[in-house]
C-alpha cells in the first residue's frame, strides 16, 4: 500500500517560501524613515520675530478703457519691486496718525517714511478706513530698494489756500525726491481738495466779471517725482488737484498701470500727467478726465508710450508747449496708440512758442478713436498764453510726424485737421494714413487747415487735406540753422 503523502503546510503569513521574515527588514526601514522625517520637520521650525502683514494691495482698477490690447512695445523700464511685499511694514497709525481728516498727520508719516527708508523692500502703509491729512511734504531719499508707499485708505492736503501753512510751498504738496525702485500704489484716494484753489481770481476768468485778475497765482501740484528712476505708479484713484495731479520731472524708468485721475472739465490746470526731462515713460491702461491735459509732453522727453488710455473730457494728449521764452527743447521717439480721446478740446495736439529752438521728432500718433473732440489732429507753431506774443522767425523744428488709423468724430466748431507750422521753419515728413474723422453732429467740415506743412498721404483722408505739400523745402538742407537736437 502506498503510504500517502502529508500535504506540507504554507510559510507563515510573515516569511516568504523558504520561511525567511521579510517583515523584519521592512520595520527597520520604516523606523529609519520615521526618524529622518521627524529630524526634517523639526529643522523647518525657526523662530521669527512677528511682524505685521501688509494687506495685499490688489488695486481695483477703473473701468478697462474702451481700447486695451496688449502692447507689442515696452519702453525700457527697469519695474521696481512687486507691490505686495510683507517682509516690513510700517503702517502710519502705528507712528501716531489719527485718520479723522482733520488732525495734522504730517509728524507720523514722516516717521514711518525714515524707518521704511531704512528698510529693503518695505512698505510705508496708509490703512483703509480713515482719511489722513498732511501738509507739503518731501520724501527724500536715497532709500534701499523696493520700497512702496501703499495707500489703501483716503491721503488728503489742507483744504483750500486758506488752511496752507504759510511756512509750506505753495506750488507741491506730496514730493518723491531722489528715489531709485520705488512704487506708489494701493487702493485708496488721494484727494487733492482743489476746489477753493480753481477760484481764485488770479486763474483764468474767475475775477469780477469772468477777469483774471494778476498773481502771483501759485497752486501745488498733487504728486511730484523728481530726479528719481525706476518708479511705479498704480492702482490708486488720483482727483480734484489744485493744478497738476502727476509730474514726473528729472526722472528715468517711470512705469504707470491701471491709474485713474480726475476733477471736473472747468478745473483750471489740471493736467492728469505732466512729464518733463524725463526719459523710459510708459503709461497704460488708465483713465483720465480733467480740465487741462490729459497728458502733456514737456522738453527733454525721450522714449514715451502710452497705451490703452481713455482721455476726455480734457484738453486732449500734448506734446508742449515748448520753446518758451526763447528755450530750446528736444523730444523724440514718442508713440500714443490704441487710445480713446472723448468730449474734448483737442485730440493730440503738438504745440510751440514762436522763438523757441530743438526738435519734435518720431512722433507717431496710431489706432485713435475721437468722440466729439475739437481739433483732433493739430499741430500749433505759434502758441500763445496770454495773447500778447509777437512774430518770431526761430522756432521748435517738427518733423517725423505720423497719423495713422486716426477715426471718429469731431465738433463742427474747429477743422478736425490744423496744421499751422512756422513762417521759416517748415514741419516736415507728416504721414496721413487711414484718417476718417466726421461731425459729431451737424454739416461735414472739408476745409482742413494747413500752412507750411509737408508730407504724404499714405491713403485719401475724410475730410480730404489737399493743403498738404508734396516734398520737402528748400531751406531743409539748412535744418541745422533751427538747433535741431543731436
Amino acid at each position: 500500500m502506498t503510504p500517502s503523502l502529508a500535504k506540507p503546510l504554507p510559510p507563515p503569513l510573515n516569511t516568504n517560501f523558504y520561511g525567511v521574515n521579510v517583515f523584519f527588514p521592512m520595520k527597520i526601514f520604516l523606523v529609519i524613515l520615521l526618524l529622518v522625517n521627524w529630524s526634517n520637520v523639526e529643522g523647518r521650525y525657526h523662530y521669527h520675530k512677528k511682524q505685521k502683514k501688509a494687506p495685499p494691495p490688489a488695486p481695483v482698477p477703473p473701468p478697462d478703457p474702451i481700447i486695451s490690447p496688449t502692447p507689442d512695445y515696452t519702453p525700457i523700464i527697469s519695474v521696481p519691486s512687486d507691490p505686495v511685499q510683507d517682509d516690513c511694514v510700517f503702517d502710519v497709525a502705528d507712528y501716531g496718525a489719527i485718520g479723522d481728516g482733520s488732525t495734522d498727520d504730517t509728524a507720523a508719516f514722516v516717521a514711518a517714511w525714515k524707518a521704511a527708508c531704512a528698510v529693503e523692500s518695505a512698505t510705508l502703509l496708509v490703512p483703509s478706513g480713515c482719511t489722513f491729512m498732511i501738509t507739503s511734504t518731501i520724501f527724500s531719499g536715497p532709500c534701499k530698494p523696493g520700497l512702496v508707499f501703499q495707500v489703501d485708505g483716503i491721503l488728503t492736503p489742507p483744504a483750500g489756500p486758506d488752511c496752507w501753512p504759510k511756512k509750506d510751498s505753495a506750488k507741491q504738496w506730496l514730493v518723491f525726491y531722489k528715489l531709485n525702485n520705488m512704487t506708489l500704489t494701493g487702493t485708496g484716494t488721494i484727494e487733492g481738495s482743489g476746489k477753493d484753489w480753481w477760484e481764485l481770481p488770479c486763474k483764468p476768468h474767475r475775477g469780477p466779471n469772468g477777469s483774471t485778475l494778476p498773481g502771483p497765482c501759485d497752486s501745488p501740484t498733487l504728486i511730484r517725482f523728481f530726479m528719481s528712476s525706476n518708479l511705479a505708479l498704480s492702482g490708486l484713484r488720483i482727483q480734484n488737484s489744485p493744478m497738476f495731479h502727476v509730474k514726473f520731472d528729472g526722472c528715468e524708468g517711470v512705469f504707470i498701470d491701471k491709474v485713474s485721475i480726475s476733477s471736473p472739465k472747468l478745473s483750471p490746470n489740471t493736467d492728469g500727467i505732466h512729464i518733463e526731462n524725463t526719459k523710459s515713460v510708459g503709461i497704460y491702461n488708465s483713465m483720465i478726465s480733467n480740465g487741462d491735459d490729459c497728458i502733456s509732453i514737456g522738453p527733454g522727453c525721450v522714449d514715451v508710450d502710452i497705451e490703452a488710455v481713455t482721455c476726455g473730457p480734457s484738453h486732449g494728449i500734448s506734446i508742449g508747449s515748448l520753446g518758451v521764452h526763447n528755450s530750446e527743447a528736444c523730444v523724440s521717439n514718442i508713440s500714443v496708440r490704441n487710445v480713446m480721446i472723448h468730449d474734448s478740446d483737442n485730440g493730440v495736439r503738438i504745440k510751440t512758442w514762436q522763438g523757441g529752438a530743438g526738435s519734435v521728432t518720431a512722433i507717431a500718433f496710431e489706432n485713435i478713436q475721437m468722440e466729439n473732440v475739437r481739433n483732433c489732429a493739430i499741430i500749433d507753431q505759434y502758441y500763445c498764453a496770454n495773447k500778447n506774443c509777437v512774430n518770431q522767425t526761430s522756432a521748435v523744428y517738427v518733423r517725423d510726424i505720423t497719423y495713422r488709423n486716426i477715426k471718429g468724430t469731431y465738433d463742427v466748431r474747429s477743422p478736425p485737421i490744423h496744421f499751422a507750422c512756422s513762417d521759416t521753419v517748415a514741419c516736415t515728413n507728416i504721414t496721413m494714413s487711414e484718417v476718417e474723422l466726421l461731425p459729431f453732429e451737424g454739416e461735414l467740415v472739408d476745409d482742413p487747415f494747413c500752412w507750411n506743412a509737408y508730407g504724404v498721404q499714405e491713403t485719401l483722408t475724410i475730410p480730404p487735406i489737399d493743403c498738404l505739400r508734396d516734398g520737402m523745402p528748400e531751406s531743409e538742407s539748412d535744418k541745422f540753422l533751427y538747433g535741431e537736437c543731436t
